[in-house]
């Protein structure tokens, strides 16, 4: 197990890496303890939450709706949850994203944990503070930005993963390789995800290093002002295909990656060369490439997304593999 503390805007946030989520929560007063997961999780380590309070939701990301946050509340008010509560998220991205919301509104802030149990939430989802609902197909229209206490990364979740989860957590992955970092994009492109689901030591190192880079990143801009705009490579298009074709989030955002690199060769000078390694590395990793998609629909989803302003939309480009411009 090893700790580290960073220091955000108003809160320090403390990572444990390596951590036993039985070892932890024992930390904890048991009596203030609230834990939030879904179906999925519950049905899979139901042991692990006997003696505490626990709510669950429905697993998936057509859940991620403001009526399960309502939910979440209602049933943080009948336990009589109050500012003392800590609230502990057990799961995926849409658990963590959830939770998170539901921590940051309820009586104006309580105490949250966020224990990611995805590869993607690991690497991303629950890093960094951001959290909210979908409305409707539109992805992340409502949410606030709030740091967790406790980060807990306890791998052992993993081992219950199907294998459709570990290859959409690789998304994120790539991405972070090819926004910041030319020689871990290179390490990646030697090693297969059965080298790293095999091997706890290198997949715990794959897990750490996806931490650094995007805490690094948010360390410096949390609000979204500059740097952490960098995050969204391949998120513009990926999002806008993820609302129209109900695709996991992983392979929407693959698909935007690549639409990103050539677009990228068009308007920023950025060699085919360099989107061919990308290619072949999403594709090394199981994840798709291209879709025929509804032209038209994507374009409305793009009018709603998020980072538009005005008749402007942050777009991020590539100017080599390993650095990324807005």
């Amino acid at each position: 197990m090893r700790q580290e503390i960073m220091s955000f805007s108003n809160k320090q946030v403390e990572y444990i890496f390596d951590g036993s989520f039985e070892v932890f929560i024992k930390t904890l007063e048991k009596e203030k303890v609230v834990i939030v997961t879904d179906d999925n999780v519950f049905k899979l380590h139901q042991e692990k939450f006997e003696g505490y309070a626990s709510i669950q939701v429905p697993a998936g990301e057509d859940f991620k709706q403001q009526r399960t946050v309502d939910d979440i509340i209602s049933q943080l008010l009948q336990l009589q949850a109050d500012k003392q509560t800590v609230l502990v998220a057990v799961g995926g991205g849409v658990v963590t994203d959830m939770a998170g919301y539901a921590a940051s509104i309820y009586k104006r802030g309580i105490k949250l944990v966020q224990v990611p149990t995805s590869v993607l939430g690991m690497v991303d989802a629950a890093i960094g503070g951001k959290n909210g609902v979908d409305v409707g197909p539109f992805k992340n229209m409502v949410g606030t930005v709030y740091q967790p206490d406790f980060l807990l990364f306890d791998y052992s979740f993993l081992n219950t993963l199907p294998d459709e989860e570990w290859v959409n957590g690789f998304a994120e992955i790539i991405k972070h390789a090819c926004i910041k970092d030319a020689e871990f994009f290179s390490f990646l492109s030697s090693k297969s995800l059965n080298d790293f689901k095999n091997d706890p030591l290198l997949l715990a190192a794959l897990i750490e290093k996806n931490v650094a880079i995007k805490t690094g990143i948010v360390l410096k801009d949390e609000f979204e002002t500059g740097d952490r705009k960098l995050l969204n490579f391949g998120h513009t298009i990926g999002h806008a295909i993820e609302n129209v074709h109900n695709l996991s989030h992983g392979h929407a955002i693959s698909i935007g990656m690549v639409a990103a690199s050539k677009i990228s060769q068009e308007i920023n000078h950025f060699d085919s060369a360099s989107t061919q390694k990308i290619v072949d590395l999403l594709q090394h990793y199981q994840l798709p490439i291209s879709l025929s998609f509804d032209k038209e629909n994507i374009w409305e989803m793009l009018l709603m997304d998020k980072k538009r302003n005005n008749d402007s939309m942050s777009f991020i480009l590539l100017e080599s593999i390993g650095s990324a411009v807005v």
